[in-house]
């Protein structure tokens, strides 16, 4: 990883370019001569001087004139030369500053490294919060998202969870515990830093998050705002505590969950925000975990349940408003436990959920609120979902379609 550090630092260096100071002044000349011949040309047509009046004498007041005019030209190209001259010394010294703060980085980094492979979980509590102040000191943004791989790659390596100890070795429960404490305060950290406003100098949105296959036994992402770069939670593991996005916002990027599984624990999206990022679970598994979108917003941008199987737990989308964003659940698998549509209200967008399977467990619509937009279960299998078909004498609510399947035997 320092080599890695060493590498883009020394490309920044190169990255300063500039021509031979000779080059630079004829060109500049160049310019301004244009530029005062354009400037000359055109006041001299303006005033209608179409025509000079010859002189065969020169008297003193135009000798002196003419005088005036070569010591300006001459003062013009001096403070032409000057001016090029401090430009070159201010980046000169601006890249020479950029090489000292790239190599102090450099230092403190592969200190802050070192600490985080120390035995002691009060070393590696210290290297964390090094590598944080690393990201908010840092001279490039490069050297900041650095700093954050190193943070998330320290999430990714291998970790027992709690229900895996061994029973009775308080030892490694005691390891484990610290070692729990360590990453959440990762985790801590990272959600810290995505509060803070786009413009704030600390801000690390817009960045890139890397929770490839992570497991999570609780943390929290609550308020955080994922609005730019990349994140991935895809694989990662649920199994344990609860994780918090509550009033997260999803306003811009790509937030990935693909293939994630939700087996123990709970989830929260509480008041989450979806307003304009794209967010994958693609083919995510809840098997029996509690996730919750209770009161969340989908006003923009798409996320995708494309292929996800619900097999048991609790998904709680109570109250969920889905006013803009599509909303992808093509070719789900509804197989156990309860999803709660209940009180939902679908006033705009586009809910998907052709080609659905929809066999045990309970899937709820009562009192939804079907406003606008479409809701789509074109094709879908099994036993209709509760509270969603029409009452005898009703019709079916503008913007949801039904397979025919499921309307057999009603007027």
């Amino acid at each position: 990883m320092s080599q890695r550090l060493s590498q883009r630092a020394h490309e920044e260096r190169r990255g300063l370019r500039l021509w031979p100071v000779g080059t630079v002044l004829a060109l500049a000349f160049v310019v301004a001569l244009l530029v005062a011949a354009g400037v000359f040309y055109t006041a001299w047509d303006l005033l209608g001087a179409r025509e000079l009046k010859p002189e065969r004498r020169i008297d003193s007041t135009t000798l002196f004139d003419l005088v005036k005019l070569s010591f300006g030209v001459v003062a013009g190209a001096g403070a032409l030369v000057a001016l090029i001259v401090a430009y070159r010394r201010q980046r000169v010294d601006e890249d020479g500053a950029l090489r000292d703060a790239t190599r102090l980085h450099t230092e403190r980094f592969t200190a802050a490294v070192s600490q985080l492979g120390d035995d002691s979980a009060a070393v590696r509590l210290g290297g964390v919060h090094a590598l944080a102040g690393l990201a908010d000191d840092a001279p490039t943004r490069e050297l900041r998202q650095t700093a954050i791989d190193v943070l998330c790659a320290y999430l990714r390596l291998p970790y027992v969870a709690e229900a895996d100890l061994p029973d009775g070795d308080a030892q490694a429960r005691h390891a484990y515990q610290a070692l729990r404490e360590v990453r959440h305060t990762v985790i801590r950290l990272v959600r810290d830093h995505l509060r803070l406003a786009a413009g704030h100098p600390h801000s690390w949105q817009g960045h890139d998050f890397d929770f490839t296959g992570v497991v999570f036994d609780g943390g929290d992402f609550s308020e955080a705002v994922f609005s730019g770069g990349k994140v991935s939670f895809g694989g990662a593991a649920f199994s344990g505590g609860e994780v918090n996005f509550g009033s997260a916002v999803f306003s811009g990027g790509e937030v990935s969950f693909r293939e994630a599984a939700f087996s123990d624990g709970e989830v929260s999206f509480l008041g989450a925000k979806f307003s304009g990022a794209t967010v994958h679970l693609l083919k995510a598994q809840f098997s029996g975990c509690g996730v919750s979108f209770l009161g969340a917003k989908f006003s923009g941008g798409t996320v995708f349940f494309t292929g996800s199987v619900f097999s048991d737990g609790w998904i709680n989308l109570f109250g969920a408003q889905f006013s803009g964003s599509e909303v992808v659940l093509t070719g789900a698998v509804f197989s156990g436990g309860r999803v709660d549509f209940s009180a939902a209200e679908f006033a705009a967008g586009d809910v998907d959920f052709q080609s659905a399977t929809f066999h045990e467990g309970t899937v709820d619509f009562d009192n939804a609120a079907f406003l606008g937009g479409t809701v789509d279960f074109k094709n879908a299998t099994g036993r209709a979902p509760h509270h969603l078909l029409p009452q005898y004498g009703e019709t079916v609510p503008a913007g949801v379609v039904l397979p025919p399947a499921w309307l057999t035997g009603r007027p």
